[in-house]
Parts: structure tokens; sequence; C-alpha cells
């Protein structure tokens, strides 16, 4: 049985490394099919929908790695949690700076790896610290105060409270920018209910591991999973979901959809380990982070030291030239997708080795 759930997340996170590779890598930012688009602003798509994945199984997976009673942790532990989430952080820091062409203070300190390094340690703090009632009213705190505190500030890019934070803490220059204005999507204050999507992940995981057998697992999973979604979309009357301010509607929408993501991978788990679906998740979910920096990493070395001639006497950079060779048989936005399930495949393959010389990455 703990295979089996072992290998539904490591499905249910390859699956989810895929899709922010797919996201993350178009040929054309201004090319992209509606689904493959973050919502601008209030609402929500598919591709909104990854990040919070990610952060639900950084949860999940704590389960299986995190002492279960909620004792305070030796020096040890609690240094390799500290250290764990530096790493991430600062790595995450120097993929911002790569390749280093771009003065230190317009450097952007925030992104996805520095919160997840943030949403670790903050999870990871609360599962060892305190039991699992305190953990729940935790959470109920932090939904319900981050709301109130959202409520005095306002909803729009340029005036609400998470902007305001970051603008005080991090500094305008350091801050990534939406459209004109300077808005950190990955920001300080919205770090807290991004937690309440990891713990979310963990104590879903805790109730799927005391069921027995596949059925209870899956009526469990799709439960809660339609509960939280419609108690996302029923909230969104009053407070708009949106993942740039990651709202405490947007944590219970998400959360619910993971649900039943991992409902999907616990039945992919549930044939075979070498059944071709479940396969090719689980070999990108075992080295997730070092997938996802190397993709990082290619984009923007392809961007900064690749040029090559356009055929009218310019240069332009590799990553240019590789979609243009697609537009010669495909539609702009056709082209655009097939580039990034390129890059999809490239690094699936590059994970296949890894796979296959038992090699794992551990961020």
């Amino acid at each position: 049985m703990a295979a089996g759930r072992f290998e539904a997340l490591d499905i249910f996170r390859g699956y989810t490394v895929a899709a922010m590779i797919l996201v993350n890598t178009p040929g054309s930012w201004a090319h992209i099919h509606a689904p493959l688009r973050h919502a601008h602003w209030h609402g929500w798509t598919p591709t909104d929908l990854v990040f919070p994945f990610f952060l639900f199984i950084v949860g999940a997976a704590m389960y299986f790695s995190l002492p279960k009673t909620a004792a305070a942790p030796g020096p040890a532990q609690l240094g390799k949690i500290l250290r764990r989430a530096a790493v991430i952080f600062l790595l995450g820091l120097l993929l911002n700076a790569f390749p280093f062409q771009e003065p230190l203070a317009q450097l952007r300190i925030m992104g996805v790896l520095q919160r997840i390094a943030l949403v670790y340690l903050l999870a990871a703090l609360l599962l060892m610290y305190f039991d699992q009632t305190a953990r729940a009213i935790v959470v109920v705190v932090l939904l319900l105060g981050y709301w109130w505190l959202l409520s005095g500030g306002g909803y729009t890019p340029a005036s609400n409270v998470v902007r305001s934070v970051d603008l005080a803490l991090l500094g305008e220059s350091h801050m990534w920018r939406l459209g004109d204005t300077a808005f950190e999507p990955e920001g300080l204050l919205s770090t807290l209910p991004a937690t309440a999507s990891a713990l979310a992940g963990y104590e879903i995981t805790r109730l799927l591991v005391a069921r027995p057998g596949m059925y209870s697992r899956m009526v469990l999973l799709l439960s809660l999973g339609a509960a939280l979604t419609a108690a996302g979309l029923i909230w969104d009357r009053w407070l708009p979901i949106n993942k740039s301010l990651w709202t405490p509607s947007f944590v219970l929408l998400s959360t619910g959809m993971a649900a039943w993501g991992l409902a999907a991978c616990v039945c992919l788990a549930g044939f075979t380990a070498t059944a071709r679906p479940a396969f090719i998740g689980r070999v990108y979910g075992l080295n997730p982070l070092f997938i996802y920096v190397l993709s990082w990493l290619w984009v923007e070395s392809c961007i900064a030291f690749i040029e090559v001639g356009d055929g009218a006497g310019a240069t332009i950079d590799g990553y240019t030239a590789l979609y243009r060779w697609f537009l010669s048989g495909l539609s702009p936005v056709n082209a655009s997708l097939a580039f990034a399930l390129l890059h999809v495949a490239l690094f699936w393959l590059l994970a296949w080795v890894l796979y296959r010389r038992n090699v794992l990455i551990k961020l």
C-alpha cells in the first residue's frame, strides 16, 4: 500500500512538472492557446492551477518525510529544514540573476523557487511544532485573517495590501512587473495563504493513508475535491478567485482540484508501475526541481548566448530561431504549442536518463 501511495505522488508530481514546463516555454508569449495562459487578474485557467498543485504536493510529501508527532525537532533536523529552504531560495535568486547581465539594483528577489522555499519552511515548522488541531486553527486564522487584510486594501493590481507590503520590504525595483505596475505574484504576504495550500496537501494525504482500499481512497479524494472546489467557487462571490493575490477562495478551489488530480494518479498507480501513463509521470516526478531549474537555464541560455542569422542580414536569439522553424508549417499559436511540447518531451528524455541510471538529485 505504501509503495502505491508514493507511486501516486511521484506520478502527480511528474505531470505537474511537465505542465510547468509546458506553460513556461511557449514559442511566443504573444501566441498561446487560452487554457495555457494565466488569468490576467481575477478568475482562473488550468495554467493557474499548476503552481498550487506543486505546493499541495510539497505538503503531501512532508507526510512521508517528517515525524508524525508534534514534538520539537532536534538541532540536526531543524538545521536540515533550514538548509534545504535556504538552498532552494538562493537557487531561485540565482536563476533570477542569470545570465548575470543586469545590475543587482534591478534583481527580482522573489520567484517560484523562493516561494517553494518559504512555504516549505513555514509548513515544516508548523508540522513539527503544532498538533493537528492547532494546525487546523492556524489555517483558518491564516485564510480569514488574510481575507480581512485584503478587504482593507483593495483588489486591483495597483491597490492591494500584498503590493503595499512588497513595496515596503522588497522595493519596486526588485519586484515583477504586471504591465506598467510593479506587483509581485510570489509576494511575501501572499506566501501565508500559499502555506495553507501545502498544509492541505499534508492533511489530505494523512487522511488518504488512513483509508483502507482503493475504493475508500477514491471516495475520500473525490468528495473532498468536490466540497473544496464548490466552496471556492461559492466564496468567489465575495472574495475573487485570484492566483496573483493567492486569495483564500483560490486556495480552496485549487486544493479541491488537486485532490481530484491526486485521485487520477492513485488510479494510474493502481495499474502497474510500468503502465505507460504512470511511467511517464513517475519518470518526470523523481527529479522535479532539478528538471525545472534546467529548463529555466536552457531557455535563458538560448536567449542570451545563442545568435543565428534571420535570413535578412540581422541576428536573432536561438529561442526565437527555433520557434520560427515551427512557423514554417504551423499557425503561430500551434507553432508556439509545438515548441512547448518539444521541450516537455526533451526534458522527459533527460529525466528518463537519470531514472535509468537511478540518479536522484535532491534540492
